[in-house]
């Protein structure tokens, strides 16, 4: 069986070694010596001044929501995990969804202006399977509007653009590092900011707003992680550089052994230092995509639809149509990818898709417009 993804596993001996010195120091927990090693190393690796390590991915994007005093209405993408909208409706926001662009994948910033009331207050942009989004223009925005601006940078460890850590970008980058992340600590996330301000203040909001053992600086909430995840964590790092390099080569086995001009890739922007977070292939038409994933599955091979449904048609959400984004969502499946599948592996997946698609020739990608043939671009 080939899943969609598995997790990386480093020698247990190297994650038992860190073991062994939590059950000597019987500490778990409370911002232990493995979390601030761990936030100090990730902050090394990633050339950044430094994060903090919480929880997981959601708990990040709430407590950056907090942190930068949103409320109303918030900017934000249809394309993305449910987590990116059950946030901020947690938090008590309304979002805003803006349609993506067709070739990124992520939200179109040409459309974002067209979104801003007076009661906009931010924008929460998500760089979708790693890639990330046009920073420079959505920055551009959020500063003439005086809008506060969020980067879910979930599926982004490794990605550089324009030579810097995709993290750097926004008030806050928040990201994650569950068990299907190519950098992962079984479960848990991080936030990241240049603003020191904003990082104290972030500091407290993940431990209850403690400030000291005895005193409390504002209300908190309990988005710490524990040293058995951390301990994962900086077992995993040594092997980042390994893991990095291993998911370009299968990218590019991706690229060499499936028809593309049968299927869809996302762009890439030639500033960016893709970190091959996940494939994902669009076909001509949602029949096409389910032919494949049910071809694919009677081979024991589980592709997904990242990301279905498209967000705007959540059951607690106010939203029009996307039409862009629904399109996507219907016929997008994201291809098996992690670390031990091999290149033969990808060979065989590559050759059923392209199987299972030829009798849809006719649907064959020559322009923009037959990617999308419902949508009027």
């Amino acid at each position: 069986m080939i899943p969609v993804t598995k997790p990386f596993f480093p020698p247990i001996e190297e994650y038992q070694k860190y073991l062994k010195g939590v059950w000597e120091r019987q500490c778990l927990t409370n911002d232990g010596p493995l979390v601030q090693e761990l936030e100090k190393k990730l902050a090394g690796y990633l050339d950044l001044k430094k994060g903090l390590y919480l929880s997981n991915g959601t708990i990040a994007l709430q407590i950056a929501i907090k942190a930068l005093g949103l409320k109303n209405e918030v900017i934000t993408t249809p394309f993305s995990y449910v987590a990116t909208t059950s946030a901020a409706v947690w938090e008590g926001l309304k979002p805003v969804f803006v349609d993506i662009d067709p070739g990124t994948f992520n939200i179109d910033p040409g459309k974002i202006e067209c979104a801003i009331t007076n009661k906009t207050t931010g924008i929460i942009a998500t760089h979708v399977f790693g890639n990330p989004c046009d920073v420079e223009t959505i920055e551009k925005i959020a500063a003439k509007y005086n809008l506060k601006l969020i980067y879910d940078a979930a599926h982004c460890f490794g990605t550089t653009y324009k030579s810097r850590s995709i993290y750097e970008y926004g008030d806050i980058s928040t990201t994650s590092f569950h068990a299907t992340k190519l950098f992962s600590t079984l479960e848990g996330g991080a936030v990241f900011t240049n603003d020191e301000e904003l990082y104290q203040k972030m500091s407290l909001l993940r431990n209850f707003g403690h400030d000291g053992h005895d005193q409390f600086s504002g209300v908190g909430i309990n988005g710490k992680n524990s040293e058995l995840h951390a301990a994962m964590g900086l077992s995993v790092l040594k092997y980042a550089d390994q893991i990095l390099e291993k998911r370009k080569q299968q990218i590019d086995y991706y690229n060499k052994y499936l028809n593309h001009g049968l299927v869809h890739s996302q762009s890439v922007d030639s500033h960016t230092n893709w970190n091959g977070s996940f494939y994902p292939i669009v076909f001509g038409r949602e029949e096409v995509a389910f032919r494949v994933k049910e071809y694919l599955e009677r081979n024991e091979i589980f592709p997904r639809r990242y990301f279905y449904p498209s967000l705007n048609k959540l059951d607690y959400v106010d939203s029009g149509r996307m039409p862009i984004s629904e399109s996507i969502a219907e016929r997008i499946l994201c291809l098996p990818l992690y670390h031990d599948l091999t290149e033969n592996e990808i060979k065989k997946i590559s050759d059923l898709v392209n199987r299972a698609v030829s009798p849809f020739e006719s649907y064959r990608l020559k322009k923009k417009s037959d990617v999308y043939p419902d949508v009027i671009l």
